[in-house]
């Protein structure tokens, strides 16, 4: 426990309080007489060490309480954080932890959610304690802020939005022509299969756009990034705008961070992922799949069927269970839109079959881009380090080219990503030199592939992780 300053006769007086010191209240000294006191310390203001925090991390008997840090000054959460509106796991997941870094990273307006902030501060950090936890790297993270500010100089935040109305442009064109080439060709097999074709690059090219508009860096304003996401997202995509954004905010704030990224809760129950969980598991004698042929069932099941049974039915239940009914409103414009359209020229059989084979199509190629930059990385639990250091030993990139941009969503560039979320990503290519340096600085790898390169080390990870898991499971 921390004292909030000097002490002396005529000086602060204290008392101590469960969790931290609080200063008194100021107003008369001993005997009576008028204190100055210090005016930005302010009534009842608490004192707390990292340890105090880091024991307040949602673990542990009743109550579980649950504070963070953000630029030194220590919140109490622990009733707040299910009424997040990113989500109660993405607050909870940094618990006990400091979170300014990851706070800067996903609030564009930090003015107007500071002022929601002021109701849930309990204090500050004692001034003997430092501003970076100590389990993680200082000068990274010093080097990193001063990377930030230098990127906002720059305008890199600052999105350029006749690229994305372009982009927006040859979506609903492509949406179209799908439609019109079952129209003016007939729906004989090779029309058929064509439209099958345009229509799933739309849908592909509508899930990364719709990424963009929930990272909020297709328009300065948040309230236009929501009201287009809804658009693409629920309409062109049948999907729900805050399931997304509760899932995806989740995953960037720890990505590959076992039981804190949703994206990799198929381990352990499909699969089983990165080299000391899979030990781990086998250690345990765990065998929920034949791990060892998961490098070989994975072709005939997450790419194909993510999207049309597990993200169809998944997305339905969150927006009904957390009473999304916005989103579920503009969801059912999807389909009534599809099934009118579509039904006037296909059978009931060919509408369904057309239906699943176009669903099944865009979810082999969003699983094999969206997985290829995280699997083959470090997986483990939170180790609570720091944001940069968090974000890059989880995430590698695929080599720049036009098509790697457009077939990837420049996802191609995850690591400038992830490190500045709300980017616009036509600014990728521009900081990602000044990202090779910050690394190069720090002897941190910086990883970038080929495309095919990164596919096939979906398939390598796999592997290695199915015979770590088989060797512990038989040997250990």
């Amino acid at each position: 426990m921390r004292e909030g300053g000097g002490g002396g006769e005529g000086g602060r007086r204290r008392r101590r309080r469960e969790g931290g010191w609080m200063v008194a209240p100021r107003g008369t000294g001993e005997g009576g007489e008028e204190e100055d006191g210090d005016p930005a310390a302010g009534p009842g203001l608490r004192f707390f060490t990292w340890e105090e925090i880091g024991q307040r991390n949602g673990g542990g008997p009743p109550p579980q309480e649950r504070w963070l840090v953000i630029e030194r000054k220590v919140y109490d959460i622990s009733h707040f954080y299910r009424r997040h509106p990113g989500g109660a796991r993405l607050l909870e997941s940094h618990a006990g932890q400091d979170a300014t870094d990851a706070f800067v990273a996903f609030h564009v307006d930090k003015v107007l959610v500071s002022k929601y902030l002021k109701s849930l501060q309990i204090g500050e950090l004692a001034p003997d304690q430092p501003s970076i936890e100590p389990t993680k790297n200082k000068m990274l993270v010093k080097d990193f802020r001063e990377l930030r500010a230098t990127v906002e100089k720059m305008g890199l935040l600052k999105p350029n939005q006749l690229f994305f109305f372009l982009h927006l442009a040859h979506i609903l064109l492509l949406d179209t022509a799908a439609w019109l080439i079952l129209f003016y060709f007939g729906t004989s097999l090779v029309p058929f299969i064509v439209s099958l074709v345009v229509l799933t690059i739309s849908q592909v090219q509508a899930s990364w756009l719709q990424h963009d508009l929930g990272h909020l860096s297709v328009f300065r304003k948040t309230k236009w990034n929501h009201l287009l996401h809804k658009f693409v997202m629920c309409h062109l995509l049948g999907a729900s705008a805050k399931w997304w954004t509760l899932l995806h905010s989740q995953h960037h704030a720890k990505p590959n961070c076992f039981q804190k990224d949703p994206d990799i809760d198929m381990h352990p129950f499909l699969f089983t992922l990165g080299k000391k969980l899979s030990v781990e598991l086998g250690i345990k004698k765990k065998k929920y799949m034949p791990y060892n042929h998961q490098h070989k069932y994975f072709f005939i099941t997450l790419p194909p069927l993510l999207i049309p049974t597990y993200f169809q039915c998944h997305t339905f239940y969150i927006a009904y269970t957390k009473r999304y009914w916005v989103d579920l409103a503009w969801m059912l414009t999807f389909y009534i839109r599809f099934f009118f359209t579509y039904g006037a020229l296909l059978e009931i059989k060919s509408l369904l079959a057309y239906f699943f084979i176009f669903r099944m199509l865009e979810s082999s190629w969003f699983v094999w881009v969206s997985q290829m930059n995280h699997i083959p990385m470090d997986i483990y639990y939170d180790k609570n380090l720091d944001w940069a250091s968090t974000q890059l030993q989880a995430t590698c990139n695929v080599e720049q080219s036009l098509f790697n941009d457009w077939f990837t969503g420049h996802l191609n560039f995850q690591i400038e990503h992830h490190l500045f979320p709300t980017m616009p990503r036509h600014n990728y290519w521009k900081v990602a030199p000044l990202v090779k340096s910050l690394c190069a600085k720090h002897g941190i790898e910086y990883q970038c592939k080929p495309l095919l390169t990164a596919f096939a080390d979906i398939v390598h990870s796999l592997k290695n992780s199915g015979e770590l898991w088989l060797d512990a499971y038989l040997h250990k």
